[in-house]
């Protein structure tokens, strides 16, 4: 179970930092406004990634 849950941790962390790069580059094609909604709907997933994260850490 360890091994599956480092699996997981990592596959959150990749997510995370791929949602990163995704917004910062993707901000530079997009309407303000657009890319607003598009932030604020990775900072959500982000949130939501921890809260499953730290599930499997209890």
């Amino acid at each position: 179970m360890p091994e599956e849950k480092n699996e997981i941790e990592e596959l959150i962390d990749n997510m995370i930092s791929s949602g990163d790069d995704l917004v910062k580059n993707i901000k530079t094609l997009l309407p303000d406004s657009i890319s607003e909604s598009i932030e604020m709907f990775h900072e959500s997933n982000v949130t939501n990634l921890k809260k499953i994260r730290e599930f499997l850490n209890k």
